[in-house]
């Protein structure tokens, strides 16, 4: 990049990450090489995909599955194009629900949800008490 391409990039309202030149991450001395480079890249590539596939296990299990997999598209994101633009659609993604939940006409509709969903379930559960009664197991007969 030219220091009048810097310039430009530093004038412009993004952020200083969508800003930023896609493409491998690698120091210069790997990116000199042609073998060092795909070297890299494969080890970069299994390294990511293990974490991937880790998270993709915890989905179903206990534990942050969503995180690790994000972690993985990140050591993706460090040398692979496709990556890093996922993650700035997620990114964006994310940015975009996390200020549609602090609305304030979105939280007042989300609380008064909340509040008919639990009175619902409140009197379904006090019929259900009303008619059969709270036995606990090792008292049924």
């Amino acid at each position: 990049m030219t220091a009048e391409g810097d310039d430009d990039a530093t004038k412009t309202d993004e952020p200083a990450d969508a800003t930023r030149g896609l493409g491998s991450r690698a120091p210069r001395f790997i990116k000199r090489s042609r073998v060092l480079h795909l070297s890299w890249q494969v080890v970069v590539f299994l390294v990511g995909l293990a974490v991937v596939a880790g998270g993709v296990l915890l989905l179903p299990l206990p534990g942050p599955g969503w995180v690790v997999i994000f972690g993985g598209m990140a050591i993706w994101a460090t040398e692979f194009v496709w990556a890093q633009l996922v993650l700035r659609w997620t990114k964006s993604k994310v940015t975009e629900a996390a200020h549609r939940a602090l609305d304030p006409r979105v939280r007042r509709r989300n609380i008064i949800l909340t509040t008919v969903g639990l009175v619902i379930i409140g009197v379904l559960v006090g019929i259900y008490l009303a008619r059969y009664g709270f036995v606990m197991p090792w008292h049924a007969h």
